[in-house]
């Protein structure tokens, strides 16, 4: 016989008809909009204007088909929290999501079956809203767009037309105030030509200065395009013939590969659009010191930039051209021109320009072969070394396992600094897009050095003494006193690293054969696609082919119908096929004729067929939700000083004098952003603060990555993945460990990633019409600090699920519906209870403590269970609580205690000072053995709160660092250390 379930119980069937019927009413009454202080939504007059504001932001989600499982939403579920609570605070928040729409999953999509990606797109960015209102997020929704709509990517293509029309000007000064370099539009540039002020450096066949007035319009676009900060460029690209299009070095695997459709990856010379990032590199390293992000994310960041200080070196090699006597300059980048005396041979690219003159036609006499690769002669060898890199992608010729292999040019090159003649190979592991495409090679102090040199019979030469007890027969890449680095007119021998770099350089700047240099290993950014689904670039060619970006009046320039989205190759396998994309097909609008209102008239001209990379929606889209509905701007300058722009004090941890740099005051979103979207964004920002159209220098002022949810993972004899959902588990008779069956068989158990390739996704909706979206909510913000990874549990919710029956029955009899709450005073023990975890809701919430707030709401809701009737001067603020991350039910038990109001605007109460002091201490927190924090906390705290207090404390967290926690010793209630 059942047990009979009570009419009015909390249960998964009641949750889920209270949540539905708040999503409605907050949806009708449109209970998260926030104010904006100008533009078309100006209400100058809301109150909340004057009370403080936070901009609260996750990650561009992409709308894929098959929504989302539960590790999607843990970060969106936080931001929401927070949102909730600063509401609650008095503050005018925004907090809205859209959708990062392009790409190309889409698009393959397409190609299989026919369908046009938006109606894909559109069908899954519908499932997304419906999951996600399930989930009661707090989103502004008037502010939601998709970076495929027309009215979007017209502000995305007008960024590009700014970028296009700019230049960087290195020399003025700074819109900070502080420093030089800034964009500037080009049209100052072209005046400084004409009028002279800036000199052409160019000359006719005499040797004649030729003026801004001497070139034709083709030569003047072709100077400007050196200065451009978007320009067109013929470079090495990764191009994937089965995609049809050319790829990032991230969407390439380390075997050469496409990440996506695992197709071969050749490196062949395109035209393609660039984005000039280098430009702003010394500004995207430096400014990050002025950012509340996690330390590895700036770490990542300022590794990507690669800013190196060294010198360029000169090294002479003989001329093999028939038309060239004498020696050519090898230039080589070090930042080590100290090791220059252990220099013993050097690798150039297999794409540097000087192989054609410096290869001469024969081996010279005594050539090892080892270094000829079994060829003829060097021509022959390096030309098939050529063949063989081109089929590589920079990733695989990178690839740390690699063993680095070569092929002798047949040239020797002259060391500067004691002319001695060193072979100069040819080797994939040399890139020509970073430094100069040659390195000079020290074996002695480099151990890819050393084992080439090992593996050709090369000289070895140690620059620096190794410490004591060192192998012998390894490189030494420490740092000690230079030993066997001296010439006749200069000695480095005995000097410490840093100063003998000095007398180095100072040495061969002297003698003409070296300068200091900064060197970065950030390259321009590849923005070009042959893609279909993707915006459309604002550009047309003339018959001369010169690029002209058609006016502000003219955008967007909207995707035309194409006849079919396959990427068209002649031969998908083969590195010489030659990409067509999918817009060429599209004639009509192609080939079109315009009036630019450049005085020219209607001319005819060709549109770029080429589209922007899906990133290019993502890069800005921040300031889009500050005034989506603005046709006349891409934002109102007084609404983005309002939400981004600089604050009065700098943000947490930023170093003495530094300025607030203004931008969101908080970003969530996945660690595998931390370095190309969030650059690429930074830089976009840089861009459009110095012509003047932001406040703010950065996009994000304050981010944090939210930790993975991982989940088993069960496989069979074979290895592999069977469907979690339908293993057994098998309790071990004698006690141990238990074992795991499926359909009879047994299989394994792991960690690993959530997904459907895994066969152990788990979905919010599962989760939702069993337990409800409010114990969801509560049971993800509960698992863990929010950075940290955390394992799934389905059995585990059920603990997440009473804690909100608990609160419930605290307020409602579940055989009536009658309110159980007394208006009697709280005795003196419920009140101090009350007031502390007030208190440290509110710290906790504040700082995205999610976790310990929701450790405190039980401990009082226990509390409150023993009494005979939970007195409603502790139940109300108790429910006011809960709302952040349990919004429906508070709603619900609001409503219920006589509230007609909803509850996201009521004040979050305040803890009575008096009732803290006498029942709070201060703990001291060790990591290392170190004070890292100390945190108030309650006399009577226990071990385990108090464990996963510290545990939680952004200062602890930030020198955890992700290194794993291995004891945790409590000393409640003043003493945690952690050992990791």
């Amino acid at each position: 016989m059942s047990e009979r379930i009570p009419e009015h119980r909390y249960t998964a069937a009641l949750a889920n008809e209270i949540e539905a019927r708040w999503q409605e009413r907050w949806e009708a009454e449109d209970t998260f909009a926030s104010a904006n202080p100008a533009g078309p939504w100006a209400d100058p007059d809301d109150p909340r204007l004057g009370q403080g504001h936070r901009f609260i932001m996750d990650m561009f989600p992409y709308p894929s088909g098959t929504g989302l499982h539960v590790g999607h939403p843990l970060g969106f579920i936080a931001t929401d929290v927070h949102a909730r609570f600063a509401r609650t605070t008095g503050m005018n928040v925004l907090h809205t999501m859209g959708f990062d729409a392009f790409g190309l999953p889409a698009e393959q999509y397409a190609v299989q079956t026919g369908q046009h990606p938006r109606v894909t797109t559109e069908r899954n960015m519908e499932i997304y809203r419906a999951q996600l209102r399930r989930l009661g997020m707090g989103h502004e929704q008037r502010r939601s767009f998709a970076t495929i709509d027309p009215g979007y990517y017209r502000w995305t293509q007008w960024i590009f037309t700014q970028i296009f029309e700019s230049w960087y000007d290195v020399d003025a000064p700074a819109r900070t105030g502080e420093g030089t370099g800034r964009a500037r539009p080009i049209r100052e540039l072209v005046a400084q030509f004409a009028s002279g002020e800036r000199d052409l450096d160019l000359h006719d066949d005499e040797g004649r200065p030729r003026t801004w007035a001497d070139l034709s319009p083709v030569e003047q676009a072709d100077v400007l395009d050196g200065y451009r900060l978007a320009y067109l460029s013929s470079a090495p690209v990764n191009w994937c013939p089965g995609l049809g299009t050319v790829l990032s070095n991230e969407e390439v695997t380390a075997d050469g590969r496409s990440e996506r459709g695992n197709f071969p990856v050749f490196k062949r010379n395109l035209s393609q659009w660039m984005m000039r990032i280098t430009a702003y590199a010394d500004r995207l390293t430096d400014d990050l010191d002025r950012l509340d992000w996690p330390e590895k994310v700036k770490l990542m960041q300022r590794n990507w930039i690669g800013r190196s200080v060294g010198a360029t070196v000169r090294f002479d090699v003989p001329s093999a051209s028939s038309g060239h006597d004498g020696t050519l300059p090898l230039h080589v980048f070090t930042t080590r021109p100290d090791t220059l005396f252990g220099a013993t041979f050097m690798v150039v690219a297999p794409e540097h320009p000087s192989l054609a003159e410096i290869v001469p036609d024969a081996w010279p006499e005594g050539t090892d072969p080892r270094w000829t690769d079994g060829a003829p002669d060097p021509r022959t060898a390096v030309t098939a070394y050529q063949r063989m890199a081109s089929t590589k992608s920079d990733v695989e010729r990178q690839a740390d396992a690699k063993t680095k292999t070569g092929v002798f040019t047949g040239a020797f090159a002259t060391n500067p600094v004691d002319g001695r003649q060193v072979p100069v190979f040819v080797a994939d592991y040399v890139l020509m897009g970073y430094g100069t495409g040659a390195i000079m090679a020290v074996p002695g102090q480099d151990q890819r050095d050393w084992d080439f040199a090992v593996a050709y019979g090369l000289p070895i030469i140690r620059t620096v003494q190794p410490t004591e007890g060192h192998p012998e027969d390894q490189a030494f890449t420490g740092e000690g006193p230079a030993v066997n680095s001296a010439n006749d007119e200069v000695s480095l021998d005995g000097l410490g690293v840093a100063e003998a770099k000095e007398r180095i350089i100072a040495w061969l700047v002297e003698r003409g054969l070296g300068r200091e240099t900064v060197t970065y290993r950030l390259r321009d950014w590849l923005f070009s696609r042959q893609r279909y689904w993707g915006e459309p670039f604002p550009v047309v060619w003339d018959e001369d082919g010169v690029a002209h970006t058609v006016p502000d009046e003219m955008l967007p320039v909207e995707l035309p119908d194409v006849p079919d989205y396959s990427p068209r190759t002649y031969e998908p396998e083969d590195a010489d096929s030659s990409p067509e994309a999918p817009l060429a097909r599209a004639t009509d609008w192609v080939e079109v004729e315009l009036d630019l209102g450049d005085g020219r008239g209607v001319r005819r001209y060709r549109r770029e067929t080429n589209t922007m990379p899906n990133w290019a929606g993502s890069c800005w889209y921040h300031l889009r939700y500050l005034d989506p509905a603005n046709e006349d701007a891409l934002v109102d300058p007084t609404v983005e000083r309002y939400w981004i722009g600089p604050r009065p004090a700098p943000v947490a941890g930023a170093p003495a004098g530094a300025t607030d740099p203004g931008g969101v005051d908080l970003y969530v979103g996945g660690v595998e952003h931390a370095v190309l979207h969030l650059l690429y964004s930074r830089f976009w920002h840089k861009v459009l603060f110095d012509l003047g159209y932001v406040s703010s220098e950065e996009p994000f002022r304050r981010l944090i990555n939210q930790g993975m949810i991982e989940a088993y993972v069960y496989r069979d004899a074979r290895g592999f993945p069977v469907p979690a959902a339908e293993v057994e588990e098998v309790p071990d008779p004698e006690g141990g460990a238990p074992t795991f069956t499926w359909q009879g068989e047994p299989v394994t158990q792991e960690y690993g990633k959530m997904g459907k390739s895994l066969k152990n996704v788990v979905t919010p909706d599962e989760m939702c019409e069993q337990y409800g979206a409010d114990t969801f909510r509560v049971y993800e913000m509960s698992m863990g600090p929010l950075e940290q990874y955390r394992p799934w549990e389905t059995r585990a919710v059920v603990g997440s699920m009473r804690f909100l029956q608990r609160l419930w029955r605290n307020v409602v009899d579940e055989e009536t519906g009658e309110l159980t709450v007394t208006d009697d005073p709280m005795d003196v023990e419920t009140e101090k209870a009350l007031h502390r975890t007030i208190a440290g809701v509110r710290a906790d919430y504040e700082a995205l403590r999610t976790n310990t707030a929701i450790a405190k709401m039980i401990e009082l809701n226990n509390h409150l269970t023993k009494l005979p009737a939970a007195p409603r001067a502790a139940v109300e603020p108790l429910v006011q609580m809960v709302a952040p991350v349990a919004p429906h039910v508070a709603e619900e038990l609001w409503s219920r205690l006589g509230h007609e109001g909803s509850l996201a605007w009521a004040p979050f109460p305040e803890a009575d000072p008096q009732l803290l002091v006498e029942d709070t201490v201060t703990c001291v927190v060790q990591v290392r053995g170190k004070v890292r924090d100390r945190l108030e906390v309650a006399a009577d705290v226990d071990e385990a709160t108090l464990q996963e207090l510290a545990l939680a404390s952004p200062k602890v967290q930030a020198i955890i660092d992700g290194a794993p926690v291995r004891k945790v010793i409590v000393r409640a209630p003043g003493l945690v250390n952690i050992v990791v």
